[in-house]
């Protein structure tokens, strides 16, 4: 049985999960201009992905959730959130184990996980469901769809920029 704070806390982890996404995407396109200066993690040359920190804090958030008494807080949801964002903006790169940041593998697993997180913060239980939000969720869908194809659209002109950024 779902907590009673269940839907609330899916809202939470969903505003983070997105907002971490955009934030991790707009600082990596800023790092591509010349005049902006490296804040990459280094360590021997070494450059630290973001995805480990993510996979740190998620980690973190389920130890936490499962060695504390009591329901789980919205801090630990927008913590997890944070993780989840982190971790799945680099999901191409774990899949396929290279170092090329731009795919749209990863612009998919987010969408797909926030249209899943989506789902859970405001969407009745499907036996529930109407003609009326059948229909938005078709057209959730849609804008889904629509937002990956402007991902596979986007994503060989910032690998291009990215190495023209590189030489």
């Amino acid at each position: 049985m779902l907590p009673s704070n269940a839907r609330p806390l899916a809202r939470l982890v969903l505003l983070s999960l997105m907002l971490t996404f955009i934030t991790a995407r707009l600082v990596s396109i800023l790092m591509l201009l010349p005049h902006v200066p490296d804040i990459y993690l280094h360590v021997h040359e070494t450059h630290i992905h973001h995805l480990n920190y993510g996979i740190f804090l998620l980690a973190g958030v389920g130890a936490y959730l499962l060695f504390t008494p009591g329901p789980p807080t919205p801090a630990a949801a927008v913590l997890y959130g944070i993780g989840l964002g982190l971790t799945f903006d680099e999901f191409g790169m774990w899949l396929h184990l290279n170092g090329d940041y731009w795919q749209r593998a990863s612009f998919d697993a987010v969408f797909i996980l926030a249209a899943a997180l989506g789902l859970a913060a405001f969407a009745p239980p499907p036996e529930r469901w109407r003609p009326r939000q059948v229909a938005i969720g078709l057209l959730f869908v849609l804008l889904v769809v629509g937002s990956v194809r402007l991902a596979a659209r986007v994503a060989p002109r910032l690998q291009r920029w990215e190495q023209r950024a590189r030489s």
